[in-house]
């Protein structure tokens, strides 16, 4: 029984599961074209660069998990600054002005000024701090690298490590326990009384003074280290898993729809013509089916990515040259039955040729399995993707799940307790493939008549 695609659609369209699956690839969409809009095209490529994370957390918990604990753990923050310019008596003076409600339990793990500054002379650089219990301190004064006459533009960073900071916290905050072995930022977040965490809200001034001429400030931001961060944490390599994720989608379903519908077609096309044509050159090109099937496809895809290439795109062409071989199989045996029906025969005594027929008479009636082999077929693309890209033979060059599980493999993500390292990836590869079995096994219920009875 044949259907047309409006048919088949109707028919689908009753198929609970089906639709489920259906729902679930248009989310899979939807998160994709988010990628492409929200997520800079700078960001994918610089995924393994890592000067590109540096201001990010290592192995930070997803935020989210504070709706969860007790005692909340502190966000990693990038704040960005309240600029303002000044001159007085001949002297340039810069002021950014960072301002943070802090809430959490637990002390921060550093923080660092960032800045890039373009100057001439020596100027001053002052950081100090304004604290909930309305304590003022110098945290840290410095100077800039010198310059002669020509503008000079200087990238830095204040840390919160620095031992003269240490010294002017002790210096300037009369706390009443020992601070000789509490590090810098455990006192600047501390209550004077007691090594516990002082709530409220807390305003960070840099000030840098010029008096050769004015100075300008760009790349200013603000980092308060913690231990979570984005929604979905970061990696060993401080990495936002995030962006992994999301960039995947997108290219878990290139990879899977694009093996798919080739191998399908591919297989298709040469099965057909195989059974239409038959005899001789039917025997041929079956014999050659049967050697590419026994083939070992996992190993020899193994051999293929260490030898030639492991870029996305010639590991797509490898799934496609070793998908074929099941689906021209069961094609033939479809175009055997079909070529005997009438309509086939009286095209031919009509002296239509054999292409013609096979693409006008034969191939329409395989519409409804070729549908169903697509969407059964991505699970398994996806899945070989991401078990190449677990051995290491994956494209490093881009951020696939089966990318992100074979890093979290390497740095020990396990061991170390780093379950949003796996889980998401693992995750999403399960989704998608779960999603595009229902669409399948909604298809094949529609073209299988036992099924339909």
């Amino acid at each position: 029984m044949s259907f047309s695609p409006k048919e088949i659609w109707k028919e689908f369209t009753h198929s609970t599961i089906g639709m489920v699956g259906i729902g679930i690839i248009a989310t899979l969409f939807c998160m994709s074209i988010a990628a492409f809009v929200v997520i800079p095209v700078e960001t994918f490529k610089e995924w393994n660069d890592p000067s590109s994370w540096l201001t990010y957390p290592k192995s930070a918990l997803p935020i989210w998990v504070n709706y969860f604990l007790l005692q909340k753990i502190p966000e990693h923050l990038i704040l960005q600054p309240q600029e303002y310019y000044q001159k007085s008596a001949g002297v340039s003076v810069v002021t950014d002005v960072f301002a943070t409600d802090y809430q959490y339990d637990s002390f921060p793990s550093d923080f660092i000024y960032q800045y890039s500054a373009t100057y001439s002379g020596s100027p001053l650089v002052q950081l100090s701090i304004t604290r909930p219990d309305g304590i003022r301190s110098i945290l840290m004064s410095t100077s800039m690298p010198s310059s002669s006459n020509n503008e000079t533009t200087f990238d830095g960073m204040l840390f919160s490590t620095d031992n003269s900071m240490e010294k002017n916290i002790q210096n300037n905050i009369n706390f009443s326990f020992p601070t000789s072995v509490i590090p810098s930022q455990d006192l600047v977040f501390s209550h004077i009384d007691q090594n516990t965490v002082l709530k409220g809200d807390y305003i960070f001034k840099v000030t840098i003074y010029d008096v050769n001429g004015n100075v300008t400030l760009s790349k200013s931001k603000f980092i308060l280290g913690g231990k979570a961060y984005g929604l979905m944490g970061t990696d060993e390599l401080r990495r936002d898993l995030a962006v992994g994720i999301l960039w995947g989608t997108p290219l878990a379903l290139f990879i899977g729809i694009t093996v798919s519908i080739g191998s399908v077609v591919l297989g298709l096309v040469y099965g057909v013509f195989a059974g239409f044509k038959g005899r001789s050159t039917d025997e041929a090109m079956m014999r050659f089916n049967d050697i590419i099937y026994a083939m070992p496809a996992l190993p020899l895809l193994i051999i293929l990515a260490v030898t030639i290439g492991n870029s996305i795109f010639l590991i797509v062409g490898f799934l496609v040259a070793f998908g074929w071989v099941g689906i021209a199989k069961v094609s033939r045996s479809m175009a055997l039955q079909i070529k005997t029906l009438q309509y086939v025969e009286a095209s031919k005594l009509m002296g239509q040729k054999d292409f013609k027929i096979i693409f006008k008479h034969v191939l329409p009636q395989l519409l409804p399995y070729t549908f169903a082999s697509i969407a059964i077929s991505v699970p398994a693309a996806i899945t070989t993707e991401a078990g190449l890209s677990f051995l290491g033979l994956g494209d490093p060059t881009f951020p696939t799940w089966g990318q992100i599980l074979h890093d979290a493999s390497v740095y020990g993500a396990a061991e170390q307790g780093l379950w949003w390292w796996i889980l998401p990836p693992g995750i999403m590869i399960a989704i998608t493939g779960l999603a595009f079995v229902f669409i399948g096994h909604a298809m094949d219920t529609i073209i299988n008549p036992r099924l339909r009875r």
